[in-house]
C-alpha cells in the first residue's frame, strides 16, 4: 500500500482480446488462452432446472423481511429502467472506442486499474477470453486521476449516479442479511459505513472461434463483501456453482445479480457462503456486464463479527486482517475457486 492511501495493486499487462478478434480474424485460439483443465468433473445443469435454481429477490418484499440467498437476482430495486438502459448503452460505446482512445485508459506497470486483465501474476499464466476495465469509485480520494476523472462525458456522470444507487442497494442488502443473523446493527454500520470501498469491473467477452477451448472468467468466488452485477446484454454466459453443478444464470430484464463474497463469509463466520462462479463464451456474440464490488473501508478490520460469535457461542473460523492488507494479498496471487478464502481460515 502506497503513501497517501493510494492503492498499488498490479497485474501483468496483456493484449486486448477484443482487438485480437476484431483485427486478426483468428480461426484458432492462441495457446496462452487454451485451457486443458476446463473439465473439472462438474456437470452443467440441464435447462429444465435453471429458473428454479436461481432465486429471484423482490427488494420491496425483502425490505419487509430478513431473508436473502447467497446468489440471487434482484428486482424492484427502484432504479429507473431507462437509466439502466443508458448505463448499458454507454458501456457498450466505451468498449467500442477506437484503440487509439482506449490506450489512454490501459493498465500501467504496477497498477491493475484500467483496461486489461486481473490477477495475471506470471508471463506463462493462462489467460481468460475477455477484456475488462477495472477502477476504484469510492472513496473519491482513491480514484486514479488518469481514469475515472478522464472518462468521456456523459459516461462519467452516468457512472457517478450508478455508483451511488448501487451503493445504496448494497448497504440495504448487507443490513438485512446482518439482521437475519441478529448481528448488532452498529457493528455492521461500522464495518460497511460511509467509507465503504467500492470498485467496478466492466467485462467484455468477445465471441471465440473455439469456445470450448477457453474460459471467459476463471472459476472463483469474489473476494469482497457483496457484488452487484448488471448484465449489459441478454447473452448467456454467467454460471454459478450450485449443488456441485454449473448453472446458467438467465438474464432478467433490468434485474441485478447479487453475489455474496468471501468477506461476508468471513464476517458471518461461514454462515453466508460466498458463491463460486465463472463465465463461458460462445462463437456468435459478445457478452458484456458490469460488476460493482463493495468492501469495508481500507482501514477497517475484516474478521468474524464479535456480536455474532457471542450470540452463537462459537470460535472464529477465520483470522482477522485490515482491508488494505487483505486486498494487497488478494491481488498478489492468481485467483482460482475459493483459494484466497481458504487462506484466511484458522
Amino acid at each position: 500500500m502506497e503513501a497517501k492511501g493510494e492503492t498499488q495493486w498490479s497485474s501483468i499487462i496483456v493484449p486486448s482480446v477484443q482487438e485480437m478478434v476484431k483485427e486478426k480474424m483468428i480461426t484458432t485460439v492462441p495457446p496462452r488462452y487454451v485451457r486443458s483443465n476446463l473439465d473439472d468433473n462438474s456437470e452443467v445443469a440441464d435447462d429444465s432446472g435453471l429458473i428454479t435454481k436461481i432465486p429471484v429477490i423482490d427488494m420491496k418484499r425483502l425490505c419487509s423481511s430478513t431473508a436473502m440467498d447467497s446468489d440471487s437476482e434482484l428486482v424492484n430495486h427502484e432504479i429507473d429502467p431507462s437509466f439502466l438502459d443508458k448505463v448499458k448503452l454507454e458501456i457498450q460505446d466505451f468498449f467500442n472506442l477506437p484503440m487509439e482512445e482506449k490506450k489512454f485508459f490501459w493498465q500501467q506497470p504496477n497498477d491493475m486499474e484500467g483496461f486489461g486483465q486481473a490477477f495475471v501474476v506470471s508471463e506463462d499464466q493462462k489467460l481468460d477470453w475477455a477484456d475488462l476495465f477495472f477502477f476504484i469509485v469510492q472513496p473519491i480520494q482513491l480514484r486514479k486521476p488518469h481514469l475515472f476523472p478522464k472518462l468521456p462525458l456523459p459516461f462519467r456522470d452516468t457512472l457517478e449516479m450508478y455508483s451511488a444507487q448501487v451503493k445504496r442497494i448494497a448497504k440495504i442488502l448487507i443490513a438485512k442479511m446482518a439482521k437475519a443473523l441478529q448481528m448488532e446493527p452498529a457493528e455492521v454500520e461500522e464495518t460497511f459505513g460511509d467509507d465503504m470501498f467500492q470498485s467496478m469491473r466492466m467485462n467484455y467477452y468477445p465471441p471465440c472461434p473455439e469456445p470450448n477451448q477457453v474460459i471467459g472468467l476463471t472459476p472463483h468466488s469474489d473476494a469482497v463483501g457483496l457484488t452487484i452485477l448488471l448484465q449489459v446484454n441478454d447473452v448467456e454466459g454467467l454460471q454459478i456453482k450450485k449443488d456441485g453443478k454449473w448453472v446458467f444464470v438467465k438474464p432478467l430484464s433490468n434485474a441485478f445479480i447479487v453475489n455474496v463474497g468471501d468477506v461476508l463469509e468471513i464476517i458471518t463466520n461461514g454462515t453466508y457462503k460466498s458463491i463460486e462462479h465463472r463465465a463461458v463464451v460462445n462463437s456468435e456474440k459478445e457478452r458484456l456486464s458490469i460488476a460493482t464490488f463493495h468492501n469495508p473501508g481500507l482501514n477497517k478490520e475484516i474478521s468474524p463479527a464479535k456480536s455474532l460469535l457471542e450470540k452463537q457461542k462459537k470460535a472464529a473460523n477465520f483470522r482477522s486482517l485490515i482491508t488494505k492488507d487483505y486486498l494487497k494479498g488478494l491481488f498478489s496471487r492468481e485467483i482460482y475457486r475459493k483459494g484466497y478464502l481458504d487462506a484466511m481460515r484458522i
